[in-house]
């Protein structure tokens, strides 16, 4: 039987929240999330404007992307545009705020990920992040 403590779950739970809670954090110097970050990267780093694709991309769900969007729009770091011609389509336009935040906001993540991650050496990270992409597509 397995015990509480060697539960891949709850390790994976604490080992995510402990980084989760640094990331915040850090990022609240900002003033956004790291849900927000993840929102932002997939805009900078993709060029995702559809709030769909940026919802699958992040494993949240349509209904929770809604809400994230809209605290966002009422920070001034995006603007949703509704099309015209169909109103289901939402297009995702970043603004001026949030195209000068890129490069800070980029530059703390590393400095995040590079703390995180200082603990291991180098193969054992790559080990760690390869295991970890492994579970997260795992079929189960």
């Amino acid at each position: 039987m397995n015990s509480l403590d060697n539960c891949i779950n709850f390790l994976l739970t604490g080992a995510q929240h402990a980084v989760f809670q640094y990331m915040k954090k850090n990022l609240s110097q900002f003033d956004i999330t790291p849900i927000q970050y993840g929102v932002l990267g997939c805009i900078w780093e993709f060029d995702m404007h559809n709030p769909k694709d940026i919802a699958a991309h992040l494993g949240v769900e349509n209904s929770t992307i809604s809400g994230i969007l809209e605290r966002m729009e009422n920070k001034g770091l995006i603007r949703r545009m509704i099309d015209s011609t169909d109103r289901r389509f939402i297009h995702i336009e970043l603004t001026d705020l949030s195209k000068e935040l890129e490069i800070p906001v980029r530059t703390v993540v590393t400095e995040v990920d590079r703390n995180v991650m200082a603990q291991f050496g180098e193969e054992e990270a790559k080990s760690l992040k390869d295991m970890l992409r492994k579970i997260e597509s795992q079929e189960m």
